[in-house]
């Protein structure tokens, strides 16, 4: 059976800038995985299987916005990335295309992602701050864990970094296939893709990257100092900015000092060292 997922289109009523980030944030923790920002529009997408419209309504109905639906078949997901999908850069350090567009010149580093229902394009403010957390980390010979990997993005900028061994892991089993094979598109030799829903402590980290949820990222904070090295780093994000101050309390509880925050579009990477 071919899998389905449901677009749902939000129309914003010319309402405040951040209401899309609001809205993103709420709905990436009902499972939606995929979203693109249009002038006045939210389009959000989530498999068909964990669609349910009364959740939508509860968070929709406060703004008074109106939606449609659309069902999109997984063979169509490409044509409508491609309709959508833009290259992007992050100054000079990396920049990030699809196959079918042309190289990015002068950048350090090029990546090739295509997206397909899997979240990590580079283009959001969460996964713009990691990168650029990232370009001023040392990568070299580290062994990363990457939480949420999506479309494999984060994972494959560290093993171009010179990362020795990267683990990355998602609990949607078409973001395991996306991650898989953009692995090979990029030719990267030492990342591991898995399907897990919770954090392995078989094995510590250099360093540790979540870009997930506020939600997420809570239920998980008791695990997490369990996988880093004692001189290792964690990064967060996911992150509304109104999440910044709660998210740092609670991790220097668990044994973290604040190094830096990055902000852009109203969301947050936060870095973290072993206190």
């Amino acid at each position: 059976m071919t899998q389905q997922y449901q677009e749902v289109i939000i129309t914003l009523n010319n309402q405040p800038e951040d209401l899309s980030e609001m809205l993103i944030a709420q709905l990436a923790e009902l499972g939606y995985d995929g979203f693109l920002e249009e002038p006045n529009q939210l389009k959000a997408y989530v498999s068909a299987e964990f669609f349910n419209q009364q959740d939508l309504a509860n968070i929709l109905t406060p703004y008074q916005l109106t939606v449609s639906l659309n069902t999109i078949e997984k063979q169509n997901w490409n044509i409508l990335w491609e309709s959508n999908f833009s290259p992007m850069q992050v100054d000079q350090f990396v920049g990030v295309r699809a196959s079918f567009h042309e190289p990015i010149q002068e950048v350090k580093h090029e990546l090739i992602i295509t997206p397909k229902m899997s979240f990590g394009t580079g283009h959001h403010g969460t996964t713009y701050s990691v990168m650029k957390l990232m370009e001023s980390i040392d990568f070299n010979t580290k062994k990363v864990f990457d939480f949420g990997t999506g479309t494999g993005i984060l994972a494959i900028l560290a093993e171009k970094l010179g990362a020795s061994l990267i683990l990355g892991v998602d609990n949607d089993p078409w973001c395991i296939e996306n991650a898989a094979e953009n692995v090979l598109v990029n030719h990267c030799k030492n990342i591991q893709i898995a399907l897990a829903d919770t954090i392995s402590t078989n094995q510590q980290y250099d360093i540790v990257i979540a870009n997930i949820n506020r939600h997420i990222l809570e239920a998980n904070m008791l695990l997490f100092p369990q996988i880093i090295n004692p001189k290792g780093l964690l990064i967060l994000s996911g992150l509304l900015m109104s999440d910044e101050l709660d998210m740092i309390e609670l991790c220097k509880k668990h044994g973290f000092k604040h190094e830096q925050t990055l902000t852009k579009d109203g969301w947050v990477a936060i870095q973290f060292s072993v206190n």
